[in-house]
């Protein structure tokens, strides 16, 4: 509730209406370094890495976060995030860390997916792409929503920037027609209630898509920990807040990285 308070609050100063630019101290706009829409951008595949240390999303291999999703149906799902010992060379040329994010229901998988994220030298977190596949009773029914930077179109975009700063605007995902995701930074000094813990000093953003634009979320990053609340305000979109995060046996990390999706892989 106490994040929830934040994002009314932060609607009405007018920083939830969309992702206006802000002036940094030497007049320059904030989000002049970032990705725009389907907009050409100067990125060397070849200088990313795949040591993702960004303070507000580190992800060490064998680093695993579990979920508790509410959809907007009042159905209760599970996520489990896991940052796999696994690595993807990618069509545009970079080489990604592979995170695998899984979501069940009564324990059956309802969504499986590879997603794929590289760093740049300033620390900022790309998103590549995603192998991801929809399941009803132990088949899959779609795999729409794949895409892969470098193919078809597709481009990167961010995830997380390196030097967050209110008003960064940014796209998330480019895949014309398919994923057209974009992210803003609201505030880098709010707090999150959820059941791992209390967060201070979290970054919070709000995300939405050009194809979907009655989709709106917003999203808390705690430092050092990651993602730890997502609040689906419009769209269908439900809460799904943070239970525990830790560290997993280096077998289970590789193995989450190569099991096929669907596939339990604990």
């Amino acid at each position: 509730m106490v994040a929830a308070g934040t994002l009314l609050l932060l609607a009405g100063c007018g920083l939830a209406g969309g992702p206006d630019e802000t002036p940094s101290a030497d007049g320059s706009s904030s989000a002049a370094a970032l990705p725009q829409g389907g907009e050409p951008f100067d990125l060397d595949p070849a200088s990313l890495t795949t040591e993702i240390d960004n303070e507000y999303w580190p992800m060490e291999p064998g680093t695993q976060w579990v979920y508790r999703e509410t959809d907007e149906q009042g159905h209760e799902l599970r996520v489990v995030v896991t940052v796999t010992s696994e690595t993807k060379d990618i069509a545009n040329g970079a080489t990604a860390r592979v995170v695998r994010d899984t979501v069940t229901r009564q324990g059956d998988v309802v969504e499986d997916t590879f997603d794929w994220y590289a760093q740049d030298a300033d620390g900022t977190i790309w998103y590549l792409g995603e192998d991801t596949a929809e399941f009803e009773n132990g088949k899959v029914t779609t795999t729409e929503g794949s895409f892969e930077a470098g193919r078809d179109g597709a481009l990167a975009g961010v995830i997380v920037p390196g030097d967050p700063a209110v008003g960064q605007a940014y796209r998330q995902e480019f895949y014309p027609g398919q994923a057209e995701d974009n992210g803003a930074v609201l505030s880098l000094d709010e707090q999150a209630e959820v059941p791992a813990a209390h967060y201070d000093r979290a970054l919070l953003t709000k995300d939405t898509s050009t194809i979907e634009p009655d989709v709106l979320e917003y999203k808390l990053y705690a430092p050092g920990v990651g993602p730890v609340l997502t609040l689906g305000v419009s769209g269908g979109a439900g809460r799904e807040e943070l239970l525990e995060v830790g560290m997993i046996p280096a077998g289970v990390a590789t193995a989450a990285g190569t099991t096929p999706l669907g596939e339990r892989y604990d």
